[in-house]
């Protein structure tokens, strides 16, 4: 048996990476220590006490009484590499594969005369979240081009496991913008003083894909083999941190999204409507022994929304349409805020564990005038559990909550449970 040594085993896995590749020799730093491999990922149970029926809303009296229904899942399992060439310029990729990826076989079926059939045995998404290149040239001005993450709100701006109590992440947030926010287009960021900024220039949403349960949410996706980029977008992030354990973010969005698909409507009735997308967000962190605190207040607004909606109602219902056909609000908002206390602070050790508290409070749907309102979308949610880290890379999570809807409607109680780390295996 051939045995390899660890240094020998990465150099073979640098290869089979990166292929043939001519390194910049302006130091003697090897290519093997200029490699970074990391991640992140996520394994939860969970138990919901309602019905997830499709009619639970228009409906609620039928399902006072269900009996729930409990789920695995693995939101997230997520590999990160990074490079750098040297004279500047790095390269970073995050792969990520939603709820266990998809998986898909040909099978010979024994009771089918022996026929060959194609089966899908598993749900969920292949991502590549990041994929960019970035030239640095000193603390207050770099470039990033490629598909970056876009950094408005809170949970985008921090969306590892391992910065956020629940055993998934901020609901609020999570419906009503894209979550993780990923784009590609260029970043201008630096750092003066206290203070770090990011500018991106980005294709914009695509209000086809708009809906009422999750406003926004959608219109990064594309059903295609590209994004379509009719029309542009701009995103603007400010961190602010002078005091000792306080971050304080100020994030925004701007562009259209009206006709950003592969199929335009020139239709007299819709030649003014621009969907224009504003949003504006400020959320905080304070960090220090004894607790964690965060929170964040976010607000969007979507012009044209009435025209909108009636054009995604009306589009085509042929097979294979990948639009969801719903009516989509003027605005959308979201505040939230947990606390966390660290109950092994005042024992002097590495391990922490979190008794924490967190309040949701969101509306992905607020209409626009003459529009109906959907009020199942707008809900509360209150939870607290614990968060354990026997090591800072793990989290062993528990979080039992309530979300609360409007009186016509059931409230929906739930149990989770989960383990995820976040890490580098290499750095």
């Amino acid at each position: 048996m051939l045995l390899l040594s660890r240094k020998s085993a990465t150099c073979i896995l640098l290869c089979l990476l990166t292929g043939s590749i001519s390194l910049a020799q302006d130091d003697t730093t090897s290519a093997t220590s200029r490699l970074t491999i990391g991640g992140y990922g996520e394994a939860v149970f969970s138990r919901h006490f309602y019905s997830d029926n499709v009619f639970r809303y228009s409906h609620a009296d039928r399902y006072t009484d269900a009996k729930g229904y409990s789920r695995v899942d693995l939101p997230h399992a997520v590999i990160t590499l990074g490079y750098d060439f040297g004279h500047g310029w790095t390269f970073g990729t995050e792969i990520e594969f939603e709820h266990g990826g998809v998986e898909a076989a040909v099978e010979k079926e024994t009771e089918e005369t022996g026929e060959f059939e194609q089966e899908i045995e598993r749900g969920g998404e292949v991502a590549l979240e990041q994929f960019w290149v970035q030239k640095s040239f000193n603390k207050h001005f770099n470039i990033r081009a490629g598909h970056i993450v876009v950094p408005v709100g809170m949970t985008n701006n921090g969306h590892l496991p391992t910065q956020f109590f629940g055993v998934y992440r901020p609901e609020g947030e999570n419906t009503i913008m894209p979550c993780t926010w990923h784009e590609t287009g260029i970043s201008m960021w630096g750092r003066a003083g206290a203070w770090r900024y990011e500018l991106q220039v980005l294709p914009g949403l695509n209000a086809f894909m708009f809906n009422d349960q999750g406003w926004i949410h959608n219109g990064s996706a594309s059903p295609y083999e590209f994004r379509p980029a009719n029309t542009p977008a701009a995103a603007l992030r400010l961190d602010w941190a002078q005091v000792p354990g306080l971050r304080i973010g100020l994030s925004g969005y701007a562009g259209t999204s009206f006709n950003n698909d592969i199929v335009t409507d020139e239709r007299s009735r819709y030649a003014d409507v621009k969907g224009a997308v504003l949003i504006g967000a400020i959320d905080f962190l304070y960090r220090n022994r004894y607790i964690i605190a965060r929170g964040n207040i976010d607000y969007g607004f979507l012009g044209d929304a009435a025209a909108i909606s009636s054009h995604n109602k009306n589009q085509t219902t042929m097979t294979g349409n990948p639009y969801p056909h719903t009516t989509v609000g003027q605005s959308a908002w979201d505040a939230a805020l947990e606390c966390g206390v660290n109950l092994l602070a005042w024992k002097h050790t590495s391990k922490k564990l979190y008794l924490f508290g967190r309040y949701d409070h969101y509306d992905s749907f607020v209409p626009a005038e003459g529009q109906s309102d959907v009020e199942w979308c707008n809900r509360q949610i209150i939870s607290g559990g614990v968060n354990y880290y026997p090591i800072p890379e793990v989290a062993i999570k528990a979080e039992a909550g309530i979300r609360m809807l409007a009186s016509q409607y059931n409230n929906e109680p739930y149990l989770a449970i989960g383990i995820t780390w976040a890490g580098y295996f290499k750095r």
